[in-house]
């Protein structure tokens, strides 16, 4: 009765090992897909926020040249 409970105990914690294993591979998949989406998108929203600064700026310098404060 000893021996198979401390065996059964010793499969429990291994299996519970291998379960965290699994789960932090999981986490790392899907860690690298979403910094693979953040990468991709990453230039679009660099060239949207170039394009909005360099209008704000023509604005700006428009504004200065018309008399503006």
């Amino acid at each position: 009765m000893k021996v198979s409970s401390a065996i059964s105990r010793f499969l429990s914690e291994e299996e519970r090992g291998q379960d965290v294993a699994e789960y932090c591979l999981i986490t790392a998949f899907i860690v690298l897909v979403c910094l693979g989406i953040f990468w991709h998108f990453s230039g679009g929203l660099q060239g949207m926020w170039s394009s909005i600064n360099g209008s704000l700026t023509a604005g700006n310098a428009g504004t200065r040249s018309a008399g503006g404060p």
